[in-house]
């Protein structure tokens, strides 16, 4: 018991060390200690994350791949030292594979504008999932109007889980791309995309994954997973705000087109033609966030940190205490819910409570400081197809706390009383 016990303390001692790299997790809300719950909207950034920031708007700001004095090779350094550290993060075969974007929305545009540029006709058709943010859905709407092709769609089931069963119905030869998410930032469930890449790839169908959640709770490998894009964000991966990335496999970022046109991402310009920069400089014109985009590294190698047994272990154990409660209130309706084992679900919850309004909910529960999303979560459809106007999200990271769940239950207990 005494070793138990000893092993315990170090563990408790481990997350409080964890939580201190925070600096937003020590503050107040109402006189409450802050319980962050909304980390699938946007990760809290730690101190190093921070630093990094600070030291390249500080110390080294100075446009990238330009100049040659001192602050600007710095800078540039730093920038081109973040797509090392992705290229490895996700084992991409090669650096100029890795094209960095504003997040994970502005990565979705820019394969929907160029792809389509180079490879879409008119009657020619996309597949999206009815899972999707709206981010994995307009761009491809915006594209088929201005091609003159077909969107369509593979539904879920009321449990949240792809019908995928429907592909072969769905894809056809007029199939020219499919995008799905990994893991819904509604449902999260954990998709069966290395599936559904097979089955495309047997077809000649290139897939896109939107991995805006997938890259925070899945280890990532495009080769094996073996992707054509694959795209996320780096500020809810602890990184900085503004940043995200495109991967893509190479063969396929040479045929398409550029999205911008400006400094940087050119050959050689007259004004009877212009030539374009090799990879990855064709789809990075103008000045990009070099300073947020430099955080990356250091968010990278947090995110290994975090990697670690003991800490996926505790998570686990949060989540399975909050979908067993979740899931025996009568007076909660969840939705993404696991068929088989609660491996297929990451630590985020969206439900309804009967006969209340989700904000409700939440401005109650930040009252109490905690903090959750409620509404749309920029999935209109989706709400559609389970027939409400929004839910409630909660969503965990490696920083929470067995205790914070717990109290999260205790208010979400205590608000609903309030309200009925």
């Amino acid at each position: 018991m005494r070793v138990c016990a000893r092993v315990s303390m170090t563990f408790m001692a481990r997350i409080e060390e964890i939580r201190s790299l925070f600096p937003a997790l020590s503050r107040k809300v109402y006189g409450k200690d802050l319980v962050y719950f909304d980390n699938a909207a946007t990760s809290q950034r730690p101190q190093s994350v921070i630093d990094m920031w600070t030291k390249i708007t500080s110390e080294s700001n100075a446009n990238i791949h330009r100049a040659v004095h001192r602050l600007a090779d710095e800078a540039t350094q730093a920038y081109e030292q973040a797509r090392d550290s992705v290229r490895d993060f996700i084992n991409a075969i090669s650096r100029e594979e890795i094209i960095f974007t504003s997040g994970t929305t502005a990565a979705l545009n820019l394969v929907a504008f160029s792809f389509g540029e180079a490879f879409v006709k008119e009657g020619d058709e996309i597949v999206v999932t009815e899972a999707e943010h709206h981010s994995n859905i307009v761009p491809w709407q915006m594209m088929c109007k201005r091609k003159g092709a077909v969107l369509k769609v593979l539904p879920v089931d009321d449990s949240g889980h792809l019908r995928t069963e429907m592909l072969d119905e769905i894809l056809s030869d007029k199939t020219r791309i499919m995008a799905v998410t990994h893991i819904s930032n509604v449902l999260g469930l954990i998709n069966p995309v290395k599936e559904i890449i097979e089955k495309c790839h047997a077809s000649g169908i290139p897939v896109l994954i939107d991995g805006a959640q997938g890259v925070v709770h899945s280890k990532v490998d495009v080769q094996d997973l073996d992707c054509d894009f694959y795209v996320f964000s780096g500020h809810k991966l602890y990184a900085a705000t503004g940043t995200g990335v495109l991967y893509g496999k190479k063969e396929l970022l040479d045929e398409m087109p550029p999205y911008m046109g400006g400094g940087e991402m050119v050959g050689t310009v007259s004004f009877e033609e212009t030539t374009y920069a090799p990879l990855p400089m064709k789809f990075e014109a103008g000045t990009q966030n070099f300073a947020s985009a430099a955080t990356l590294k250091s968010a990278i190698e947090f995110t290994n940190l975090l990697n670690d047994n003991e800490l996926v272990d505790k998570l686990d154990k949060i989540r399975d205490y909050l979908l067993d409660y979740l899931r025996s209130d009568e007076r909660i309706t969840l939705y993404g819910v696991p068929r088989g084992t609660n491996e297929e679900k990451i630590p985020l919850f969206s439900f309804t409570v009967k006969g209340i309004h989700h904000e409700d909910l939440a401005l109650i529960l930040d009252k109490m400081g905690i903090a959750v999303r409620s509404g749309q979560m920029c999935a209109e459809p989706l709400m559609t197809r389970f027939g409400v106007t929004g839910m409630l999200r909660v969503s965990l990271a490696p920083y929470n706390t067995l205790e914070e769940a717990e109290y999260f239950i205790r208010c979400l207990d205590k608000a609903i009383k309030m309200l009925q």
